[in-house]
């Protein structure tokens, strides 16, 4: 028999119908299971909610839990409303586009067990075809502590390794549709939550972190958005002003590197 952890695996949808069954995949095969998986459609209004009442069918009963919005509200707001729903210990965030590798859960938990002063922890993640098998062998993961200054110079994780703590109060801020995990991640920085990463590729994307498609594939709102999200710390008072024109010049300069590494693709 497999065994579980305390862990609700929340996964957002929108119109995801061609890779979601491969993400579900991904999460039946950890060599821990998680207690439950949460599928959040975001108002797709296409065919994403037949596949998801199938696929619940496919498992055990009560394995894989359906929330169902009537609009879509973004995936930060269907994230949190999976959030809500969760009744385990830990809540781990998969994309409907990715896949996890199979000792994802066990070494997270792992580590998040033995720390209770982490938060939310991530790792690394490694950008694959469809055609990749995928097959890596990791046994171990270590972890270490991301500092806030790192953590606002660079969103070190990418949203399907998070993995955070279900008493965590701050969420997703609603209705923001770009940058809004590196924006949760800086809030919980600002709080003074512990953050730990560990290179381990246990995450598999199929696209490039940004520039190719999908929300990241437009720049100009990334660079908005992540402009925007320097002023609302300033804002909350979680960051000086000067601070804040540093980092939105730092935030310019970046967004001309990945401009340029886009335009010579």
């Amino acid at each position: 028999m497999i065994a579980t952890a305390s862990v609700s695996t929340v996964i957002p949808c929108f119109r995801c119908t061609l890779t979601l069954e491969r993400a579900v995949e991904s999460v039946a095969a950890q060599t821990v299971l998680p207690r439950e998986i949460i599928l959040v459609d975001d108002g797709s209004g296409d065919g994403t909610r037949a596949l998801m009442a199938r696929l619940q069918n496919n498992y055990a009963p009560g394995w894989i839990r359906l929330v169902l919005l009537d609009t879509n509200v973004g995936a930060a707001a269907a994230r949190n409303a999976g959030w809500d729903q969760a009744a385990s210990e830990y809540v781990a965030f998969l994309d409907a586009d990715d896949a996890w590798h199979s000792r994802k859960i066990e070494l997270q938990v792992q580590f998040m067990n033995a720390h209770p002063e982490i938060a939310v922890s991530g790792h690394g993640h490694r950008k694959v075809t469809v055609s990749d098998d995928r097959i890596e062998d990791i046994t171990s993961a270590t972890f270490e502590n991301v500092g806030r200054l790192y953590l606002a110079l660079k969103n070190p994780f990418v949203t399907p390794s998070i993995m955070v703590r279900t008493n965590v109060k701050t969420r997703f801020l609603h209705g923001k549709r770009y940058m809004e995990d590196h924006f949760f991640l800086m809030q919980l920085s600002m709080q003074g939550l512990g953050i730990a990463k560990a290179s381990a590729p246990l995450a598999y994307i199929f696209k490039a972190i940004y520039g190719e498609s999908g929300l990241s594939a437009d720049l100009r709102q990334m660079h908005r958005n992540e402009l925007d999200n320097y002023r609302l710390l300033g804002q909350m008072g979680w960051i000086s002003q000067p601070t804040v024109f540093l980092l939105l010049a730092y935030s310019w300069l970046k967004f001309l590197r990945r401009y340029l590494i886009v335009c010579s693709r």
